[in-house]
């Protein structure tokens, strides 16, 4: 997966259609995710698409993120919200200001309001299971 401020460069240059190509790629870029984890426990509510999310505790302490979504865009918008806690100790993914590190990108203004409504919730989801995590919990 390419690193945040990789992708915001990027990001940058191109116009709105291009945009919505690259976050296209980004989601096909994404490792997939088994059919099996896509559970009621993995979804992130309040999205318009179905999105799941399942976190992967490494044994050096690092969290890696599984994710996938039924619609391309809001994939790569998964995509971009992994993109900035990828492969980090569960304790620093759990202090991430996630909301801030997507900023640069303007999604509110970049694209519809449908499409961006369950970027919170998965913040939360993330933060809060890198939390757990961190003190020893399950996954």
């Amino acid at each position: 997966m390419r690193a945040l401020d990789d992708i915001r460069e990027e990001y940058e240059f191109l116009d709105g259609d291009e945009r919505y190509r690259l976050l296209i790629e980004l989601g096909r870029e994404l490792d997939a995710m088994p059919d099996a984890l896509k559970t009621d426990a993995t979804k992130v509510r309040g999205c318009s698409a179905s999105v799941w999310v399942y976190p992967t505790a490494r044994e050096d302490g690092t969290l890696h993120f599984l994710a996938d979504s039924n619609a391309h865009i809001t994939k790569g918008i998964v995509a971009l919200v992994i993109a900035a806690v990828q492969d980090q100790p569960a304790a620093q993914v759990a202090q991430t200001d996630i909301a801030a590190a997507l900023e640069p990108f303007d999604l509110k203004n970049q694209l519809s309001s449908n499409r961006t409504q369950g970027v919170p919730n998965m913040i939360a989801l993330i933060r809060e299971t890198a939390a757990r995590l961190s003190t020893g919990g399950d996954a």
